[in-house]
């Protein structure tokens, strides 16, 4: 068939290089002048197969009002009068449940452990690098409350046969040998060792370019106006510059994706929730963490890339803006100096991106009510976790072949 992926992101590339691998003609549409320019631009480099959670989880909502207060927050609120947000919002509330939780995180790992399998595949078949690593990721808490807190999550992970390791505060300094200089800042952490790392730009765009081997045509700088939907059945993309037509079209573009859809009765539950990072050269690898670390405290991670460490996080609900506030900066810097210090923060480079979140953390997957018409988006922090098990899945689908998992409970119709 001929197929039209709308969005070059990470999500987009890997769902053409699938859906090319399968023998159809693909063709990928994106505004930006190359692959993985935006939301996967500089993310925070986890591979998360086992530490993987939604954010709406027991307990949220307290948390949440204590942290809106918090110098160093890892949730911000700019409320408007937008009903997308406001829905959004109160969706997300509602899945703030113990039983809402587990459904949802075994969804979420369910996909994440396809991903891993899928991924390591692709390596292989590929022979692509982009500074991996595959050292897991270490949950670190600063509290006894937080680490008798986890026990939720060691409990989801015990249920979906994920490996992990409770770790004290000894075990974590054996993982990571760099936090011996800060041990009396932490009491203990969750191991999730199947977990990886690397560098999201330059996968995507490694397998972009396997992509076009493989004959995939990547139309970029090109805006998408609206798609070409007669009696019910997608027939191609309208852009700023041509009718372009397609037997199916696969709807990848992230936080956008809704906007796209509106006009067709399609009610994407997608926000953008903005997410920050700093990318920090190493200057002295003895104090740097070997691979992830994510403070629970603030909810940052603090990634080994290469001779890089990305530290990213943050949860700011403010819409489609993406400016750069000197206050995310500081939380950021505060977070990597404290358990890291040494490393110079002023050689940082500051970036953020919009991250397509939906109320229940997991992302939507599968076809709509138009015929020929497909989406895998609504990925959130997880896009280049989920990104390779998403994109089988979304070739099975557009190719009319039954998945290798269940993927029922991930198309859009869960929302009812």
């Amino acid at each position: 068939m001929k197929v039209i992926v709308l969005g070059a992101g990470i999500v987009g590339v890997t769902s053409a290089y699938q859906l090319a691998k399968a023998g159809h003609e693909v063709t990928v549409v994106d505004r930006q002048k190359g692959p993985a320019l935006e939301t996967s631009f500089a993310n925070a480099g986890e591979v998360s197969f086992g530490y993987c959670s939604p954010w709406a989880a027991p307990g949220i909502p307290a948390k949440a009002m204590k942290w809106l207060f918090m110098k160093h927050a890892p949730l911000i609120l700019r409320p408007k009068l937008d009903l997308a947000m406001l829905s959004w919002m109160a969706r997300m509330l509602s899945n703030c449940t113990s039983e809402r939780y587990a459904i949802n995180k075994s969804r979420m790992l369910r996909l994440a452990d396809y991903s891993r399998i899928a991924l390591a595949e692709l390596r292989a078949e590929t022979g692509i690098a982009y500074d991996e690593r595959m050292q897991g990721t270490l949950q670190l808490f600063r509290t006894q409350q937080q680490l008798e807190a986890s026990a939720k999550d060691v409990k989801a992970l015990a249920a979906d046969g994920i490996p992990y390791e409770v770790l004290d505060r000894d075990g974590c300094i054996r993982f990571e040998p760099a936090l011996k200089h800060v041990r009396d800042k932490i009491v203990g952490g969750l191991l999730t060792p199947k977990d990886e790392t690397g560098d999201c730009f330059k996968f995507t765009n490694a397998l972009a370019a396997k992509a076009e081997a493989r004959g995939v045509r990547f139309a970029y700088d090109t805006t998408i106006k609206a798609l070409d939907v007669e009696a019910g059945r997608v027939r191609g993309v309208i852009t700023e510059r041509e009718r372009m037509s397609a037997d199916a079209v696969v709807v990848a573009l992230g936080s956008y994706s809704p906007l796209l859809l509106k006009p067709f009765g399609i009610k994407l539950s997608v926000y953008p929730v903005k997410g920050y990072s700093l990318t920090i050269p190493i200057t002295d690898a003895s104090r740097a963490p070997e691979s992830t670390v994510m403070d629970e405290t603030f909810k940052i991670a603090i990634t080994r890339l290469g001779d890089r460490i990305r530290v990213g996080g943050m949860a700011e609900i403010s819409g489609y803006t993406n400016d750069l506030g000197f206050a995310r900066r500081s939380t950021l810097e505060h977070s990597v100096t404290d358990l890291f210090p040494g490393g110079d923060v002023s050689k940082a480079s500051f970036w953020s991106g919009l991250r397509p979140m939906t109320p229940d953390g997991t992302p939507v997957i599968g076809p709509t009510k138009i015929s020929g018409l497909f989406l895998n988006t609504g990925h959130g922090t997880l896009g280049w976790t989920m990104s390779t098990g998403s994109a089988r899945l979304i070739s099975d689908l557009v190719g009319g072949r039954t998945p290798e998992i269940d993927a029922r409970d991930l198309a859009i119709n869960r929302y009812g």
